[in-house]
């Protein structure tokens, strides 16, 4: 029996390895080349992953920094402009390197919303650190949090570069003058 359960874990192991290294590689992620990549079938990887966005999910624990350890850059700054600003070109910039996985967790959410509670969702705690100390009423900062969740965001980052031809470079800055833009406002709206 505990080689069996050796062999479980090896095989595990092996399929989320398997799924970490395509990941990292900014290419389309999905099941059959993870399970080719582990040398297992894609029946096998669906034996010990329900769904690519399980898969995923584990696959991408613990290779994130936290919020905190993301901004450390700029722990140091009261503006929250700024730390709005540096958290948003973070996100991003991780996003486009890991945009063939980021692709297939959107759409394997999409395609199942029951399977949303697996997405990680990175941008909210990047915008919880980013606005800690920020001067602002409780329904103002909610206000601020939800339209820097729409802009700090995989989705629009892929709204400019696959809709609109951005570049990455240029999509992220653009992102980045709107996230300023949303928090400086909601800033000046607090100080009248």
């Amino acid at each position: 029996m505990p080689v069996r359960t050796n062999q479980k874990q090896r095989t595990r192991a092996a399929i989320v390895a398997a799924a970490r290294d395509l990941m990292g590689s900014g290419a389309d992620v999905a099941m059959p080349e993870i399970a080719r990549a582990a040398l297992v079938s894609e029946a096998t990887a669906y034996r010990y992953f329900p769904d690519l966005v399980s898969l995923l999910s584990e696959a991408m624990a613990g290779t994130w920094p936290s919020p905190a350890e993301a901004l450390a850059p700029v722990a140091d700054s009261a503006d929250p402009v700024a730390r709005v600003a540096f958290a948003t070109e973070f996100l991003l910039r991780r996003v486009h390197t890991f945009r063939g996985s980021v692709r297939a967790m959107i759409a394997g959410t999409i395609a199942r919303p029951d399977s949303v509670p697996n997405r990680p969702g990175h941008r909210f705690g990047l915008v919880d650190e980013a606005l800690s100390g920020a001067d602002l009423a409780p329904a103002e900062l909610a206000r601020l949090k939800e339209g820097l969740w729409v802009v700090a965001s995989a989705e629009a980052f892929f709204t400019l570069t696959d809709l609109c031809g951005l570049a990455p470079d240029d999509a992220i800055a653009s992102a980045v003058r709107t996230a300023s833009v949303l928090t400086r406002a909601a800033l000046k709206k607090e100080d009248s």
